[in-house]
């Protein structure tokens, strides 16, 4: 009975063991992207385009007013991004995305958004979620997507330090809810976040935003509004830096 108890034991410890490692095999798998080819200069492709929504952020390295066009090209403008970028994570910098810089993207990805921001953190606060702006709920997530790459970046020039989320995607509602936002604001596409950051001074974060792609930012007061205006047909298409 004993022998007979014990080999059961060791059955379901070992089925345990393998449906925790098909469950994290299965996590890894469903929060990275599969690059299936080393990307350079002159690559082109829907991998190209994913790349250049991770490294958008990496646009110059002081406030320049230029972003990463998102076209599936690799041109140059990509190129000196993804140096950047490899620069900032300690990779050789020759803008050649193989698999140590492929890694390292993957490593800011993650199923409920990015390494250091969730989806939830830009709902609408009116409990609407991404619904009820002017585009619909999957063009937000996917806009949302993109901007928190570009935060990624922007946390990790000030130093690695968090950012709180005070506003990200509004519903029509919500905004019109708030004194004196724009009727046509920003928020209701997804395409633009209010942010702060202890310790960090607005004008520092104010600056990073500037050379991480956001073509609309100012400072609020009590935090730094950015957005990506000039980048989408339905977006305000002009610079706005006051």
């Amino acid at each position: 009975m004993k022998k007979i108890f014990k080999k059961l034991v060791m059955v379901v410890g070992f089925t345990l063991l393998i449906t925790l490692a098909i469950t994290v095999i299965s996590t890894d798998e469903a929060s990275a992207y599969s690059w299936s080819r080393t990307l350079k200069e002159g690559s082109s492709g829907s991998d190209v385009r994913e790349l250049q929504i991770r490294v958008a952020g990496w646009a110059a390295d002081s406030p320049t007013r230029t972003y990463v066009a998102i076209d599936g090209q690799f041109g140059p403008g990509t190129k000196v991004a993804v140096m950047r970028f490899q620069r900032a994570y300690g990779l050789v910098a020759d803008g050649i995305v193989g698999p140590a810089t492929q890694a390292k993207l993957n490593d800011l990805e993650r199923s409920n958004g990015t390494k250091h921001f969730s989806y939830s953190e830009f709902y609408s606060k009116d409990g609407s979620g991404f619904s009820g702006g002017r585009v619909s709920s999957t063009t937000v997530r996917e806009n949302v997507r993109r901007m928190m790459y570009k935060l990624e970046a922007v946390r990790v020039k000030i130093g690695n330090k968090p950012i709180t989320v005070n506003s990200g995607f509004r519903s029509i509602s919500h905004n019109n809810s708030i004194p004196g936002s724009a009727s046509n604001s920003q928020h209701t596409y997804g395409i633009a976040a209010d942010i702060k950051s202890s310790g960090v001074s607005l004008t520092t974060l104010m600056n990073a935003a500037k050379s991480s792609g956001f073509s609309g930012v100012y400072n609020g007061g009590t935090f730094i509004h950015a957005d990506s205006r000039v980048e989408y047909s339905y977006g305000a298409q002009y610079w706005y830096w006051p």
